[in-house]
């Protein structure tokens, strides 16, 4: 009996899809797949959040001074006048600023490289600014994992995903599935 299914791939290709399905989950909440895929999928989500519930407290809050940069009403960079070696140079101001920030520890800071290992970057793209490139964000699958799906699952002990059967696909009458986070 084999420990996996093939899916009709080899398998880099497959390895491929699964970890697409797997970050398009953690990312959305929910996709429609086949049922095959979605049992596999499923192997690879669980331990994730099992990871991110075991390690969700591990970190440490420090607070930092930074250097940020003034910006005026539209959002751009405050520049002033400076005489550097009898030449006129427009210079950027910087505001001293604290910040407080969450500086992971050591094995917080492993899970965290091994879900960005087994997930894709997501870069979101706002409704509003569709097909503009500069409104774009990276959305950390990780920190999401850590911050909403942790919390929410810290008193659960595994199974954090459904199987719900949507019925047969029209083409090929493969049985289609919603496989979602609990």
């Amino acid at each position: 009996m084999a420990m996996y299914r093939k899916l009709g791939r080899e398998s880099r290709q497959r390895q491929a899809m699964l970890r697409a399905m797997t970050t398009s989950l953690l990312e959305h909440g929910k996709i429609f797949t086949t049922e095959a895929r979605a049992k596999e999928v499923r192997k690879f989500v669980e331990p994730l959040i099992a990871l991110a519930v075991k390690e969700k407290d591990n970190y440490e809050e420090v607070t930092v001074k930074a250097k940020v940069a003034r910006k005026d009403a539209n959002g751009k960079r405050v520049k002033e006048e400076k005489t550097v070696d009898g030449k006129t140079v427009k210079v950027t101001v910087y505001d001293e600023v604290e910040k407080t920030i969450k500086k992971d520890k050591p094995s917080r800071l492993a899970a965290r490289r091994h879900i960005l290992a087994e997930t894709y970057t997501v870069t979101s793209v706002p409704k509003e600014a569709a097909g503009r490139k500069k409104n774009t964000k990276q959305v950390d699958i990780a920190q999401k994992l850590f911050d909403e799906y942790a919390p929410k699952y810290a008193n659960r002990n595994g199974g954090y995903t459904r199987i719900v059967k949507v019925g047969p696909r029209k083409g090929d009458a493969a049985m289609e599935v919603l496989l979602e986070l609990v």
